[in-house]
């Protein structure tokens, strides 16, 4: 059996590189250990904090206390127009986005479209996308794999489920390599 771990080597010349977990999985630390390998990293944060959620205030009060203090921290929302606007991406030797799930529940949120039909976002996971293929520098991307549990009882969670799903799927497609990570192990997947 092989080693699952990536040599420093090909990460360095691999572009484009998606890590999915479940909560709690390790999918963050792992990402950050990828991106550190190249270089400066530019830390993409796009959770949207509400402080009367004291639990999700701690949850990125953890992650900020784990980066390097030498690493650009962007914390925006939208990622599409970071990745778009990529003249400050030359100075960093990796743009690390984390999360998806965050960023897709803000779009579903600012489109108000917890109740609409499935694809109602689609315009802004297609510039995703778009942008994600187009980024011409080391890119990785944290997402949650949130398919393998019980189906969700809310349309909400199902729609969410669904839509970060389809998204998965896409962004596994145009990257050069994805990794799943389960009780903090990395599985290479591609």
């Amino acid at each position: 059996m092989s080693d699952s771990s990536p040599t420093p080597r090909r990460v360095r010349r691999t572009r484009r590189t998606l890590v999915l977990g479940g909560a709690r999985s390790g999918k963050s630390a792992f990402a950050e250990t990828l991106a550190a390998d190249t270089g400066p990293v530019r830390y993409l944060a796009t959770a949207v904090l509400d402080p009367a959620d004291l639990d999700f205030a701690e949850r990125i009060a953890r992650h900020r206390d784990r980066r390097p203090a030498d690493w650009t921290v962007v914390e925006s929302a939208d990622p599409t127009a970071i990745l778009i606007d990529s003249a400050s991406a030359a100075a960093a030797g990796a743009t690390l986005i984390d999360d998806v799930g965050t960023w897709l529940t803000a779009r579903i949120d600012a489109r108000a479209a917890w109740e609409s039909p499935r694809g109602t976002i689609a315009p802004d996971t297609d510039a995703f996308v778009e942008a994600v293929e187009a980024y011409a520098h080391r890119l990785v991307i944290v997402s949650p794999e949130v398919g393998m549990g019980v189906i969700p009882a809310t349309r909400s969670g199902r729609l969410f489920r669904d839509e970060i799903g389809t998204l998965n799927q896409r962004l596994a497609a145009i990257c050069d390599e994805a990794f799943l990570i389960v009780a903090g192990l990395p599985i290479h997947l591609k």
